[in-house]
């Protein structure tokens, strides 16, 4: 049984503020709070725990857009519901009084003076008196525009709140929504109840066709019964308690943890830790309690990554191993109700185990009367899609590229041909037909049975790694190879008879592939070209014919557009530096990286945004001006004024320390190096007329400063960076 949880707590600051005291839905300071829930059938758990991590910040959103000020916003959910609550919710906006720009006054007036078409609508959408319409200069536009004010009484907030909320819920970004019944209302599941109130008042709110009340509902076993609510966050999360639902995904997590210790405290064996498998068991279950079964020992003759998928994926088992970390012939099952008959409970999830086992067993001998070689036949006759022809053609262009790019890199070409031929081979295995997640690493386990080089076993289990967008890439440099000649053939492929991902439909992985091959190059540090490398791919192989020109261009804009996000969702770059460094070049990946982190460092100088400036603006002064540059080598004989020699002087005395930081890979000492430029950069602009008369003296200040650009250039396009 879990701990007692009548003694238990939401979590977050916002909880403990409400539970202050007070008069039920009423803030302590006078404040209101707001509780809001909607009850629905079991939602995934995939899908609440997004949904949860991105409703406080959409709930703030919408308050603010509608003027309510309040405190904090948290949030709880369970497999039957999703609440917030809002502490301090203002009970009714402000008066709005706001300045409105309106068309430009040629589009509001004709030319008697009178108000056009264009000004009557603007005044009538403020309602603003179309003859007291102001003409003004408004910043950052040319010329005059019209101008009102427009005032709106504040409404109280049980009246703005229906549509909001309403509006609110129906945003919910769900991964899919259902329909059900005759209605035309659509949510993530049938909604079933709502509760919405406001300092202790129901809000007249309407979703999905329920009018919300104060009433929620408990376990659907150990308190079915209606719960009636005061509308306060301490009040919500006691009355559910009472009535076993552990509302707070925290709690619950903590409840699970303490439930897998009193497992391990009994058993003397320790459960297997598995975060990814505890968050998803989170939200499965509204009151959790644990039970520990058991299996054959002689199941654990089957290699371990298969029994424990057996138990995790299939039945959201965790595993338990012994004190040495070997997989121990127990399991732990989290029920989401209290158990009446453990043993009942206990001999049921063995009985499922067991089957599943027994099938696993069977698969993993009947493999093994294969020779990998044999597999790989058989897989290769499968067809890998239909205008790409099989598997076996397609291993056998991972071939044919992985061995270009093992002769670049340097490594053991035999190693690495072996390996790309048995990339795919347990993909025939009866095994991984049963149990797709265990690609991979099945090749790996019967590679090794068979006799197989230690390194070729490896690498075609690590050739599927990293498995997602920020996973771990391959441990060695053949599993890099072949992943790497894997995914850039797909990706090209794919693109050239358009299978291209549109909008969220990527059916062929082709995103979770591009970066794939940006974070292996990334993590060995190879310098191949991307455009060499789509080259390579392009070329005719297994039964393709040559990828053309358009295809390798679409590609490697699909590489950069990645590597992008990278930079900034992923290593939290200014969008602006990544911008500039992928526009001075980024074929070179692990390059375009250390560029791009370089300029954001730079970033970090108090004397960055005129520094920034002073760079951009000798880029922009050469846009267009190439013919007037010629070779791109500035005479000095024909300099005139002092302050464009004394430029060409200090970038002659600090080329050379650029020239070898650069050499060397090292961007931020060059860039620093560089930075001593501005104050003769700033005086050449303050005191020299570029664009001279002189078509000599013109051509030669343009050289001058297109020599210098050349520099800037092999870091970033500064033109690209907000100063």
């Amino acid at each position: 049984m879990p701990p007692d949880v009548r003694s238990g707590s939401g979590t977050g600051s916002a909880s403990s503020g409400a539970e202050r005291g007070g008069e039920p839905g009423r803030d302590s300071e006078g404040g209101r709070e707001l509780l809001l829930e909607v009850g629905t059938e079991e939602i995934p758990a995939g899908f609440l725990a997004r949904a949860l991590s991105e409703l406080p910040a959409a709930v703030a959103e919408a308050l603010a857009g509608a003027r309510l000020a309040h405190g904090a916003v948290q949030v709880w959910g369970t497999p039957r519901r999703i609440a917030f609550a809002v502490a301090d919710l203002a009970a009714r906006q402000p008066d709005l009084s706001e300045r409105v720009v309106g068309p430009p006054v040629s589009a509001a007036f004709d030319k008697a003076g009178n108000p056009t078409r264009a000004a009557l609508a603007f005044a009538e959408k403020n309602g603003a008196d179309p003859a007291g319409l102001e003409r003004t200069e408004v910043s950052g536009k040319k010329g005059e525009y019209v101008v009102c004010t427009r005032r709106e009484p504040g409404r109280p907030a049980l009246e703005v709140l229906p549509g909001l909320l309403a509006r609110l819920l129906g945003a919910i970004a769900w991964p899919k929504v259902m329909r059900w019944g005759g209605g035309e209302h659509a949510f993530v599941r049938p909604v079933h109840w709502l509760v919405a109130i406001h300092g202790g008042e129901v809000v007249a709110l309407e979703f999905c066709g329920v009018r919300a009340g104060r009433t929620t509902r408990g376990h659907r076993f150990l308190g079915p019964a209606a719960v009636e609510l005061d509308g306060s966050a301490a009040g919500y999360l006691a009355a559910l308690r009472q009535a076993h639902v552990i509302v707070d995904p925290e709690r619950r997590r903590t409840m699970i943890v303490a439930e897998l210790a009193r497992i391990e405290k009994e058993t003397g064996a320790r459960v297997r830790r598995d975060d990814a498998l505890l968050d998803e068991v989170t939200f499965l279950v509204e009151y959790p309690v644990a039970v520990c079964g058991e299996f054959e020992r002689s199941f654990l003759e089957v290699p371990e990554e298969v029994v424990v998928s057996a138990m995790r994926a299939h039945q959201r088992y965790f595993a338990m191993e012994d004190a040495g970390g070997r997989l121990a012939s127990r399991f732990v099952t989290v029920a989401g109700t209290v158990v009446g008959d453990v043993a009942v409970v206990r001999h049921g999830n063995e009985r499922v185990l067991a089957a599943r086992l027994a099938d696993a067993q069977f698969f993993f001998r009947e493999d093994q009367k294969h020779t990998p070689d044999q597999l790989a036949a058989r897989a290769g006759g499968v067809v890998f899609q239909k205008k790409l022809g099989s598997v076996g053609q397609k291993v056998e262009r991972i071939g044919e590229l992985a061995g270009w790019i093992a002769a670049q890199v340097g490594a053991g070409e035999g190693a690495v041909a072996r390996a790309a031929a048995l990339s795919k081979f347990d993909l025939a295995s009866a095994m991984v037909g049963e149990f797709p997640d265990l690609q991979g690493t099945m090749g790996r386990r019967y590679a090794e049975l068979a006799g197989e080089d230690a390194a070729v076993a490896l690498a075609v289990a690590e050739h599927y790694m990293p498995r997602g967008g920020q996973g771990e890439p391959p441990s060695s440099v053949i599993g890099s190879i072949v992943g790497l000649a894997d995914r850039l053939d797909t990706l090209l492929r794919c693109f050239d008879v358009g299978l291209a991902p549109t909008g969220s439909a990527d059916p062929y992985g082709l995103r979770r592939a591009a970066l794939g091959i940006l974070r292996i190059l990334v993590a060995r540090e190879w310098r191949l070209p991307l455009s060499q490398l789509l080259a390579r791919a392009a070329a005719p192989a297994g039964g393709l014919a040559r990828a053309g020109d358009a295809t390798r261009a679409q590609a490697l804009e699909f590489l950069r557009t990645r590597l992008r996000g990278q930079l900034v969702e992923v290593d939290g770059l200014a969008p602006d530096c990544a911008d500039a460094a992928l526009a001075a070049g980024f074929d070179d990946v692990p390059d375009a990286r250390a560029r791009a982190a370089a300029l954001s460092r730079l970033r970090a100088r108090a004397d960055f945004e005129p520094l920034a400036a002073a760079f951009k603006r000798v880029a922009n002064i050469l846009k267009g001006e190439a013919p007037a540059i010629g070779d791109g080598l500035p005479d000095p004989a024909a300099f005139v004024e002092d302050d464009e020699r004394a430029l060409w002087a200090s970038f002659n005395e600090i080329r050379g320390r650029v020239e070898s930081r650069l050499g060397e890979g090292d961007y931020s000492g060059a860039l620093q190096v560089l930075a001593e430029l501005k104050a003769p950069v700033d005086r050449f602009f303050d005191k020299v007329l570029v664009m001279d008369q002189d078509q000599r003296v013109r051509s030669n200040r343009l050289a001058l400063l297109g020599r210098i650009n050349a520099t800037f250039t092999r870091i970033a396009d500064f033109r690209q960076l907000s100063v």
